[in-house]
C-alpha cells in the first residue's frame, strides 16, 4: 500500500479544522507541486486523497477553481450546477452537495485550492464562515509560499555552483589546453624533448582539473519520491491530453528505484512533443536487458523546424543531467522524417 507524503498529515489537519470550524462534512486541498510541475491533493478529510490522485485540474479545466482564485474569495455554488465541468468519475463528489472552492493564493501566486462541501439541503454558510475559509487559505499559501522561497534559494545556490564549475574549467582546463595547442599549431618538424615534456605535463594538468572538476553534481537534485506508480502517471498523462494516442508497451515493469526518474522522463517527453511536435500518438515501451532498464518514448507529428538543431527543451537536457546522477544516460532525437525519441537507459544494481 503506497504511504503519504510526510506533509500530507499536517495538510489533513487543515482539511479537518475548515470542516469542524464550518461545520462543513468533507475537504480535500490540491496545490500546485513544482517538482511533479501539476496539482496533486495533499491533504483531505472525510474522503481519502487517493480518490484524486488521477485528476487532471487546473485553472482551465475547473472553472470554479479559476473564479475563486481570480476573484480572491471563497466560491459557493450548487454541485448540480458544476456536472458538465467535472469529469464522470468524479461527479459522484459533487451532485446533490453544496460545494466551495477555497482560494490558496498569495500576491501574484497562485498556489492552489481547497474544495469543501455539504449537504444540499443545508443552509449556505454564512460570511463569517467564509471569511473564516479565506483566512485559513491565506495561512496556506504563505506556508507554501515560504517553503518555495527556500527551494528559489537553494536553486539559486545550485546555479552558482554550475558558474563557478564552468570559470574552473575554463580557467584552468581550456587555458592549459589553449596553450598545447598553441605550441603544436606553431612548431614546424619535430618537438624538442622539453617541448614535448612541457605539452604532456600540461595535459596531465588538465586532464587532473578536468576529474576533480566532474565529480561534483551537474544537473537537479534527484527527482523526488512520487506516491503514483508509473503506470498511474501513464494514465494521468493520457488524461491530461486526451487529444493524443498514448499507448504504453511494458515488456518488463519500472523497478521502483528508477520510478521517480522515469516518470520525470515521461512527463518532460511528453511536455517536449506538445511544445515541438504536433503529436497523434505516443508510444511508451519498458524493458530490461543486459542488466540495465530501457525506457523508450516515441512520438510522431515532428515537421522540419522540430529537427532543426536547440529546438528539442531544455527541460530534456535538465532530465538528462537528473540521469546522469542516477549512473543512466538519456538519448533524444529524431528518427525517420516525421518521428522523434526519448530514450532512457539505466543499469540496476541487481542485474
Amino acid at each position: 500500500m503506497e504511504q503519504e507524503a510526510p506533509t500530507s498529515a499536517f495538510y489533513g489537519r487543515l482539511c479537518h479544522s475548515a470542516c469542524e470550524l464550518a461545520a462543513l462534512d468533507r475537504a480535500v486541498m490540491l496545490l500546485y507541486d513544482a517538482d511533479l510541475r501539476r496539482v496533486r491533493p495533499v491533504g483531505a478529510h472525510g474522503v481519502e486523497t487517493t480518490a484524486f490522485s488521477q485528476a487532471y485540474v487546473h485553472a482551465d479545466t475547473a472553472p470554479i477553481a479559476r473564479q475563486a482564485l481570480a476573484e480572491d474569495r471563497v466560491v459557493q455554488v450548487d454541485g448540480n450546477m458544476l456536472l458538465a465541468d467535472v469529469p464522470e468519475e468524479f461527479q459522484h463528489f459533487v451532485r446533490d452537495r453544496r460545494i466551495l472552492c477555497v482560494p490558496v493564493a498569495a500576491p501574484g501566486n497562485w498556489v492552489g485550492v481547497m474544495f469543501v462541501d455539504r449537504a444540499l439541503e443545508a443552509e449556505p454558510v454564512d460570511d463569517d464562515d467564509l471569511e473564516l475559509l479565506w483566512t485559513l487559505g491565506k495561512a496556506v499559501a504563505l506556508a507554501a509560499t515560504a517553503r518555495d522561497a527556500t527551494r528559489q534559494a537553494e536553486m539559486a545556490r545550485q546555479l552558482q555552483q554550475r558558474i563557478d564549475l564552468a570559470r574552473e574549467i575554463h580557467d584552468g582546463v581550456i587555458q592549459r589546453l589553449f596553450g598545447v595547442s598553441l605550441v603544436l599549431s606553431g612548431t614546424e618538424g619535430d618537438l624538442a624533448d622539453e617541448d614535448r615534456a612541457r605539452c604532456a605535463e600540461e595535459v596531465q594538468e588538465a586532464l587532473h582539473d578536468l576529474r576533480t572538476a566532474i565529480q561534483r553534481p551537474l544537473g537537479r537534485d534527484a527527482p523526488p519520491p512520487t506516491l503514483a506508480s508509473f503506470e498511474a502517471e501513464v494514465g494521468r498523462l493520457a488524461a491530461a491530453h486526451a487529444d493524443i494516442e498514448l499507448q504504453l508497451e511494458e515488456d518488463a515493469p519500472v523497478p521502483p528505484e528508477v520510478g521517480p526518474l522515469a516518470q520525470s522522463v515521461l512527463a518532460e517527453a511528453v511536455r517536449n512533443a506538445r511544445r515541438h511536435a504536433d503529436p497523434t500518438r505516443v508510444e511508451v515501451r519498458t524493458r530490461r536487458d543486459d542488466g540495465a532498464f530501457f525506457l523508450e518514448i516515441e512520438n510522431d507529428g515532428v515537421g522540419g523546424a522540430a529537427l532543426l538543431p536547440g529546438t528539442s527543451g531544455v527541460g530534456l537536457r535538465l532530465t538528462a543531467f537528473e540521469a546522469l546522477q542516477r549512473g543512466g544516460v538519456l538519448e533524444f532525437g529524431p528518427r525517420g522524417d516525421d518521428r522523434w525519441q526519448v530514450r532512457l537507459v539505466v543499469p540496476l544494481s541487481d542485474g
